[in-house]
């Protein structure tokens, strides 16, 4: 159920920062506040293979302001966090395969950037209401599933310990300085507006793209590993939900989906929607093998009672929206 009547009483005529704001997460919030009528402020440093894109933000593109910056540059975020009511964190570096061969933008960009945003939270506009946007990936392997926000994190990279790292910070703020933030771990999030170039994450996206370009979508082992695929309408849903939720302020959330599909359902449910593209199945490298986790899905409890929320799109929903987007829109993706 979208609750559009409860957000444009909160947001309209707020002004709303969102970090990142043009990437798939930062501009799909952009996107459903604008229509709540809030006076959104955009800021990403539009770092190549990111996903940053102004076409993402077409339809709102007069009715937002656009800051190329980036959340390591305390000048700009000093200037930028002021007056706001609300700001959305989804700045981030965002694949975790590089920091195996880097771990510096990491370390430099999730968690000195977020230390960055909330010195000058702190400073200048501590009355802000912040939402973190985290990863599933936190986690790491665990050995109950579904996974809840109690679960110890094991996080296996530097990318995946960073983001807990920027939790961490955030929460400290919040502890010692009053800064009122919510911090969310999202799951294996799809839909219109991800980056379609490279495969290094949004899996679910790119095996869309392999369809719709008529190619095979490579299928590892049996195929049977699940994940919990949640489409990005039901994402932002969330985000809003807990933005606007006093009893949310100082918890951690997952949002994820509580319908696990594995791999080999939504490779079949795409080549179905798009009546093109072919499975091939594939044996696991010995370096994927080892860095591949498992089954992993949370439990979405927490946000549930808190919140309300429950995601309402099906895979198939989910993926037919997708595909035709990008169908429509493949000049500005490919």
């Amino acid at each position: 159920m979208r609750n559009d009547a409860l957000f444009h009483d909160a947001f309209a005529g707020r002004r709303v920062l969102i970090l990142g704001g043009l990437g798939f997460l930062g501009a799909s919030l952009a996107l459903r506040l604008a229509a709540c009528g809030a006076t959104l402020t955009l800021a990403d440093a539009m770092i190549e293979e990111y996903g940053g894109n102004l076409f993402n933000i077409a339809p709102i593109r007069d009715a937002a302001t656009v800051n190329f910056c980036d959340i390591r540059d305390a000048a700009a975020m000093n200037w930028l966090v002021r007056d706001q009511d609300f700001v959305f964190h989804s700045a981030a570096q965002v694949c975790h395969l590089k920091s195996l061969s880097d771990p510096f933008p990491d370390i430099d960009i999730n968690i000195t950037g977020t230390a960055v945003v909330m010195e000058a939270l702190r400073k200048f506009n501590p009355k802000a209401k912040v939402v973190k946007l985290g990863s599933r990936g936190q986690y790491g392997s665990v050995v109950k599933l579904p996974a809840g926000e109690e679960t110890r994190p094991e996080p296996k990279g530097i990318y995946e310990i960073s983001l807990l790292a920027a939790e961490h910070i955030m929460a400290s703020y919040h502890r010692n300085h009053g800064i009122r933030c919510v911090l969310s771990r999202l799951t294996n999030i799809y839909g219109p507006r991800a980056q379609m170039r490279h495969n290094r994450f949004g899996v679910a996206n790119w095996f869309m793209r392999l369809a719709i370009d008529d190619e095979a979508i490579p299928i590892f082992g049996d195929g049977r590993i699940k994940r919990d695929f949640l489409y990005i309408d039901d994402c932002v849903e969330a985000l809003l939900l807990l933005a606007v939720t006093p009893e949310a302020e100082g918890g951690v959330f997952n949002i994820g989906h509580d319908r696990p599909s594995d791999f080999l359902t939504l490779a079949e449910t795409i080549v179905e929607t798009a009546g093109q593209g072919r499975i091939a199945f594939t044996p696991f490298s010995p370096e994927r093998k080892a860095q591949e986790p498992g089954d992993f899905y949370t439990d979405i409890a927490k946000i549930s009672g808190v919140t309300g929320w429950r995601p309402q799109t099906s895979l198939a929903a989910g993926v037919a929206a997708t595909i035709a987007y990008y169908r429509e829109h493949k000049e500005h993706y490919w």
